[in-house]
């Protein structure tokens, strides 16, 4: 926590985003306490999209309205001021005081820091592939067609010896594998310097 200056008035909060220009990056406990509860990643995301500052009392709406699962114009009088009144309280002041948000609790305004972007990462879920990986059943594609010719070789249907079969086999993994590893880039290797 930000300790009061000298230059501050009696029971006046310092700022915390003047204070803190000159700390270091918050901790990963830092961050994790900061973002265990769900209204104070949902004054985040709120904030995120915001352009400037915004009235606390749209803030604690739409964080009541999320929280509910309905419109800012369905929500009980008692539903905003359970949020407001938490918001005003507890989760400004300590998004405040660790820099996070500008927190004006006298004119009721709320505003994102700079060092708000340090939380997105851990705000945003993580990105999921566009896609299934293809190369397993590409693998497994492999190894049906290599054991069908393998038993028609086995069969006698087809007139190969079982020597050349399995060049052919190793063959075909050796194309798969190198495909697999050219897509992924793995034959890039960084040199040192």
């Amino acid at each position: 926590m930000i300790g009061r200056s000298r230059t501050d008035a009696v029971g006046e909060s310092p700022r915390a985003s003047e204070s803190i220009e000159n700390s270091a990056d918050l901790s990963l406990d830092e961050i994790y306490h900061l973002l265990q509860t769900q209204r104070r990643r949902d004054v985040l995301r709120y904030l995120r999209t915001a352009d400037d500052r915004v009235r606390l009392r749209d803030l604690a709406e739409q964080v009541a309205a999320w929280e509910q699962e309905t419109t800012v114009d369905n929500l009980t009088s008692d539903e905003r001021q359970r949020v407001y009144i938490s918001l005003y309280q507890s989760h400004l002041p300590k998004l405040d005081n660790h820099g996070i948000v500008d927190y004006d609790k006298d004119r009721g305004w709320v505003e994102p820091t700079p060092h708000a972007k340090q939380l997105r990462p851990y705000l945003e879920p993580p990105s999921q592939p566009a896609s299934p990986p293809r190369w397993p059943r590409r693998y497994a594609g492999t190894i049906v067609c290599c054991g069908l010719g393998l038993a028609a070789v086995t069969a006698d249907i087809v007139p190969i010896t079982g020597l050349v079969a399995a060049w052919i086999i190793l063959v075909a993994f050796a194309i798969v594998t190198s495909a697999h590893a050219w897509s992924t880039d793995a034959f890039d290797l960084e040199l040192p310097n």
